[in-house]
């Protein structure tokens, strides 16, 4: 099965896992901490899912699109948007993650994505291209694990990353001031698990 399509079949029992709701609100909270959020900020949220953090980021925003591949999950966050009220853009991306992203943006965020994507570093490269000049990254993924976070492999490229490397990859892409420190630490089957938060602007 592709990745695309297992996400498609999950969204929508996605949000019934608690430590996945837990997760996503502990990522919110570290990037408010980090970033000062303001209605005139226009913001994406790369690898959105079910829209668990782009719906809590909503109402302190100007503006928010959530871009995923998986138009289950797209779909479950329109139905969860138009519940709320919260006007929000979506955007299809093609399986590979490539497609217009549209912007540019003030802030692009991204929660549990990094490890999904080949070649991170191009991703940077991309992500830096739509952002407005200043423009700011908050960027949460696992650090280095042994492998046993996901049962199933299906479309992990990386059991999380040193952020020696997430750090350089952003510098190389263009990025300034970057900052990483841990979001929260997330427990699955017994195990602890350190998610970082990676920050940076567009110099």
């Amino acid at each position: 099965m592709s990745d695309t399509k297992r996400f498609d079949e999950a969204a929508a029992t996605w949000d019934s896992v608690d430590r996945r709701v837990v997760l996503a609100h502990a990522v919110v909270e570290a990037i408010s901490s980090r970033v000062p959020l303001t209605k005139e900020l226009a913001v994406l949220d790369f690898g959105c899912g079910t829209g668990l953090v782009t719906l809590a980021l909503a109402p302190q925003v100007g503006s928010i699109a959530g871009a995923d591949t998986s138009s289950g999950m797209l779909k479950i966050l329109a139905e969860k948007a138009e519940a709320k009220r919260l006007p929000l853009r979506q955007i299809l991306l093609d399986p590979s993650g490539g497609g217009d992203l549209g912007g540019p943006y003030d802030l692009i965020v991204s929660s549990m994505t990094l490890h999904h994507i080949a070649d991170v570093p191009a991703l940077f490269s991309r992500l830096v291209s739509h952002l407005n000049p200043g423009g700011t990254v908050a960027l949460a993924d696992l650090d280095e694990e042994d492998g046993s976070f996901h049962e199933d492999r299906t479309g992990v490229h990386h059991h999380g990353f040193p952020r020696a490397h997430i750090q350089a990859w952003l510098e190389q892409a263009g990025f300034r001031q970057v900052h990483l420190g841990t979001a929260t630490v997330t427990h699955k089957e017994g195990q602890d698990y350190s998610v970082f938060l990676a920050t940076a602007q567009r110099g």
